[in-house]
């Protein structure tokens, strides 16, 4: 076989570039970009988390670099800023929320980049005088845009005695540019039966009407994801805390489930400003250990987590699943009455 004239990493290589290709022309069945630190991105989890925080704005970013020992196979980059409106002129207790945000993806060496620009409102119906139990739903509109560079596809008929350097047979029968507008919504509760602790639990769906995705002459409808998650923050001393979250994703025939807590120590031990440090971990299933430390300095919580592959795909990966980085910042307002949000 002509193949055999190839040196091993060369096959290697290019057989990786292939199925990157072969995912890219079928991409409207992959999965959409997602977080490990799902819970340190709120508008790309759910439009109903907008608004939902004790304070005036909240700025939110993160980071995904998947797959490092593969040059640049997924990474991901996104942004959001979410605040409350007419708080004059609705009931006490309920919240009122707009978002704006950005994410940006590109995968196998950005010969697909995908950009996504979304704004999103939700409503918050305090359930008792306290405002502690809301319920909530969100409604997010979003313009995407995907770009194919189709001279960094290698494909199999490209394969000759001297390695991949024919020319192909595949064209891009709708152009490298394809352009479609998105509709996601959520709901979701959040409680807390002292004040001091929260709990909550949400559901979302994205792609509501099923947009067309095709680089080629056919009609492939993005297939819609459902997400169910739900977590809270419990004081367990006057010091410590334990934050945990879990969450549970379907789109078409790919699934995710996450679990996993954080714990958290108020060094400086003061409730309206804290300097927290986190440390925990979260389990993907089936597929990464996610260990997590995270440092929070008034409105400002930073976190760092490392994605450990353990599935099968941990030879080729050299069990490398990924590196993030999230931010999120939370502009307290001068008067507050400190009602507990969900925060991992």
């Amino acid at each position: 076989m002509l193949i055999f004239n190839i040196p091993n990493h060369v096959i290697m290589r290019k057989l990786i570039v292939l199925s990157c290709a072969v995912l890219l022309s079928f991409v409207v069945k992959a999965q959409d970009p997602h977080f490990s630190q799902f819970f340190a991105s709120p508008l790309t989890l759910n439009p109903a988390f907008t608004g939902k925080f004790d304070g005036q704005l909240r700025l939110a970013a993160n980071h995904r670099d998947q797959w490092p020992s593969i040059p640049k196979a997924y990474v991901t980059t996104s942004a959001s800023l979410d605040f409350s409106i007419l708080k004059n002129k609705i009931p006490e207790g309920d919240v009122f929320g707009i978002g704006i945000s950005g994410l940006s993806d590109q995968s196998a060496d950005a010969a697909l980049k995908l950009n996504y620009g979304s704004l999103a409102l939700s409503y918050h119906k305090a359930l008792d005088e306290d405002g502690y139990n809301t319920i909530g739903a969100g409604f997010q509109a979003t313009y995407s845009s995907a770009i194919l560079d189709f001279t960094k596809l290698t494909f199999e008929d490209q394969l000759t005695q001297n390695g991949f350097t024919g020319t192909t047979s595949e064209t891009l029968s709708n152009g490298s540019n394809q352009n479609y507008v998105d509709v996601n919504a959520g709901i979701l509760f959040s409680g807390s039966s002292d004040g001091t602790n929260n709990y909550y639990l949400g559901a979302s769906v994205y792609h509501i009407n099923r947009p067309n995705l095709s680089f080629i002459d056919k009609v492939w409808n993005l297939s819609p994801r459902l997400t169910v998650h739900g977590g809270g923050s419990f004081p367990v001393s006057d010091i410590l805390s334990i934050n945990t979250s879990a969450i549970y994703q379907l789109q078409n025939k790919a699934s995710e489930a996450l679990v996993g807590a954080a714990l958290s120590a108020n060094v400086n031990n003061d409730t309206d400003n804290p300097t927290s440090v986190y440390v925990g971990s979260w389990i993907r299933f089936k597929d990464a250990i996610i260990p997590y430390v995270g440092i929070e300095i008034g409105g400002l919580r930073i976190g760092a987590s490392y994605d450990i592959n353990t599935s099968n795909l941990k030879a080729a990966t050299l069990s490398r699943g990924g590196s993030e980085f999230s931010l999120i910042y939370i502009k307290k307002a001068t008067q507050t009455k400190g009602i507990p949000c969900p925060k991992f």
